[in-house]
């Protein structure tokens, strides 16, 4: 039988819900120190809030705008040992409005990696899969150290400098597609991804000349995911239209969902284990990643989080159209098998 590689997921990525108060306040229960806080109001339609540590602090990017790199020094002002520090920022402390926000730990600190054809600054998590890349544009083709040590099978790109679409590679799609983070559109031929070179387990290739992932003159943050037995998973599956839906198997109890249609139109999709309503599987509260929407409760588009993955319980075209084709990324809140063997609701 095979073990989980992380019997304690909440070690690596952790949902915290709190609720602003419009001056400063220091939010914790994280479990650790994160180095990637994506935080969203739930109440109110806001924009969302990305900040890491590799940028810093009040660096702020929105996976619903095209937007360069905002300076925000009333955001999030600080990562700390058990979660973050807030200023009176609307977008992530609003006075009396809820909040969401979810956290991923890194490396805590960075390294220069030398892997690729330029230099990259990185905070990676070799146990979790995950890494925080930053470099700097060519007018050529180059390849970008990711530290991860093994293959990534996600990556989200954003140009800091220039206001152009976040660019996400999905090794479902292949390396001659992309989507794009903060639109609806569908998935798209690309030659950014270095006229079709898939990642590697050190380096990810990129075409030069393009606005969206290698321009001269740009600095990018490329956050890079790999699948981990009992922890991650990044695949795709095709919807059945029905409310006995279908089901994905992710090998763990989902903490956090995020999916997108990819032959067709369609929002991202957020749902994750605190902000349901329900006392059972159903998880019926969710976010749109490229729209400020306040959180919408449906129980008829909602989806059953199950001790070894998720199954739809609804028609809802954005995540269960009939043979329409879906990528989704998971995190989890409970391993399958190891020491702490998930339950269902």
């Amino acid at each position: 039988m095979a073990y989980t590689d992380i019997d304690r997921p909440d070690l690596y990525f952790n949902t915290k819900l709190y609720t602003g108060n419009g001056s400063t306040q220091s939010i914790t229960g994280v479990g650790f120190q994160p180095d990637w806080v994506w935080c969203k109001s739930r109440s109110d339609a806001r924009q969302h809030a990305l900040v890491d540590s590799v940028r810093g602090a009040t660096k702020e990017l929105a996976s619903n705008l095209s937007s360069a790199e905002f300076t925000i020094p009333t955001g999030i002002t600080s990562f700390d040992t058990d979660g973050f520090s807030l200023g009176s920022g609307g977008d992530t402390n609003n006075n009396g409005s809820t909040f969401v926000a979810w956290n991923w730990l890194a490396s805590n600190t960075t390294a220069s990696n030398t892997d690729g054809s330029i230099t990259s600054t990185v905070s990676a998590n070799t146990t979790s899969g995950f890494s925080i890349v930053s470099y700097s544009g060519s007018a050529s083709n180059i390849t970008v150290g990711h530290g991860l040590g093994v293959t990534p099978k996600m990556i989200l790109i954003k140009n800091r400098t220039s206001a152009v679409d976040w660019t996400v590679y999905h090794e479902s799609l292949g390396n001659a597609k992309l989507v794009r983070l903060n639109t609806t559109t569908a998935e798209e031929s690309t030659n950014q991804f270095s006229f079709g070179t898939s990642p590697t387990s050190s380096v990810f290739a990129l075409g030069g000349g393009y606005s969206m992932v290698n321009t001269s003159g740009a600095n990018y943050i490329a956050y890079c995911f790999a699948d981990v037995q009992g922890f991650s998973k990044f695949g795709s599956y095709t919807g059945n239209g029905s409310t006995d839906g279908t089901f994905v198997y992710t090998g763990f109890k989902p903490a956090f969902l995020l999916m997108k249609r990819t032959n067709n139109t369609g929002s991202w999709i957020m749902y994750d284990n605190k902000r349901s309503s329900s006392s059972k599987n159903l998880t019926d509260k969710y976010l749109y990643a490229n729209l400020t929407n306040a959180e919408t409760t449906d129980t008829a588009e909602g989806i059953d989080f199950l001790s070894n993955g998720f199954k739809h319980r609804n028609t809802f075209s954005a995540s269960n159209g009939s043979g329409d084709t879906y990528i989704y990324m998971a995190f989890a809140e409970e391993p399958l098998v190891g020491d702490n063997p998930a339950t269902a609701r």
